[in-house]
């Protein structure tokens, strides 16, 4: 009896550790934006992709809205392997390297198919960057292009001045400055708070933050001024990558693949759709000026040159590339 006893919890417990090994990895994977932006849904699908393609051994489970880590956090966050992946947006990573405020220079390229050549252009350099953090790119995905909201019309540089300008980056924090104004950071969940109690009086940002943080509760302007194209990028921690199988690995990368396409296609089909939705909601949209896309240009120009000084052959080769 002892022995069969012995027998039956030797098979007991084979089974158990046989159910763990095929119960696969779970990955907890932050995000700081809310379910409603393409963004999150693209994270999403990347997610159920990856559970397909993996046949279930890798299940991603996404914590949206900055509910497991605020958006300063996430970075930090996958790299010190506190979580295995995450997305951020970035240029908010511009003071670890300027590379990344590549991204945020304004009037460098301001149409989906120039963005799409300046990825092409700096992708290496950002893979670069985040290899020597032990991270590893995804893929990434462009916002909408961005445009200025605020309470009174802006019409010239004039109209500028002096506004408490949102920001979420130090190239933005740098064009606020060049335009005299004052930046002050406001990350995307805290912006009706930050209008409503004064904080600020303008921002510049996508029209899918616009609809997404419902801006005509507090701005009555938007002026489409295409201003540049920035992109969230999705990254890993490569001690977690690396302890996948090779199938597994393969299937994240297919379905970052898969997700890098998708995204840009939800980018660019988000940009006529919610310009529409924030006139449909009682915002007045407006395009800029030749005279006042000719003065962004010129400040566009500054900050190019500032930041080819800063960053130096990187940013030359990634400039000559891109032109």
């Amino acid at each position: 009896m002892k022995a069969l006893t012995k027998v039956a919890l030797l098979s007991a417990a084979c089974l158990s550790l046989s159910g763990m090994a095929h119960a696969g990895t779970k990955w907890d994977m932050p995000t700081p934006y809310g379910d409603g932006v393409h963004h999150t849904k693209n994270i999403r699908a990347f997610a159920e992709d990856v559970k397909t393609m993996s046949g279930g051994e890798l299940v991603i489970n996404v914590h949206s809205g900055a509910s497991l880590f605020k958006h300063g956090e996430i970075h930090r966050a996958v790299r010190t392997g506190q979580v295995p992946a995450g997305e951020v947006f970035m240029g908010i990573l511009g003071n670890h390297d300027p590379v990344y405020k590549l991204d945020n220079l304004p009037f460098l390229a301001t149409d989906f198919q120039s963005s799409q050549k300046l990825w092409q252009a700096s992708r290496k350099a950002v893979e670069q960057s985040l290899d020597k953090e032990g991270l590893k790119l995804l893929y990434a995905v462009p916002w909408p292009a961005q445009g200025i909201y605020s309470k009174d019309k802006v019409e010239s540089l004039a109209d500028l001045k002096g506004a408490k300008m949102r920001s979420y980056s130090a190239t933005l924090s740098r064009l606020a400055v060049l335009l005299e104004a004052t930046p002050t950071t406001v990350q995307t969940p805290e912006i009706p708070q930050a209008f409503s109690t004064g904080m600020i009086n303008m921002m510049i940002t996508s029209p899918t933050t616009g609809v997404s943080s419902q801006s005509w509760d507090y701005v009555s302007n938007y002026n489409d001024v295409r201003a540049w194209i920035p992109k969230n990028m999705v990254f890993v921690n490569k001690r977690k990558f690396q302890r996948l199988s090779a199938d597994v690995q393969k299937a994240v990368m297919d379905a970052a693949a898969k997700a890098e396409q998708r995204g840009w296609e939800m980018a660019i089909s988000e940009t006529d759709t919610n310009t529409a939705k924030l006139a449909e909601n009682g915002i007045s949209v407006s395009k800029p000026d030749a005279a006042l896309v000719s003065d962004f240009a010129k400040i566009g120009d500054t900050m190019v040159k500032e930041w080819a000084d800063e960053i130096g052959e990187r940013g030359t080769t990634i400039l000559n590339a891109y032109k």
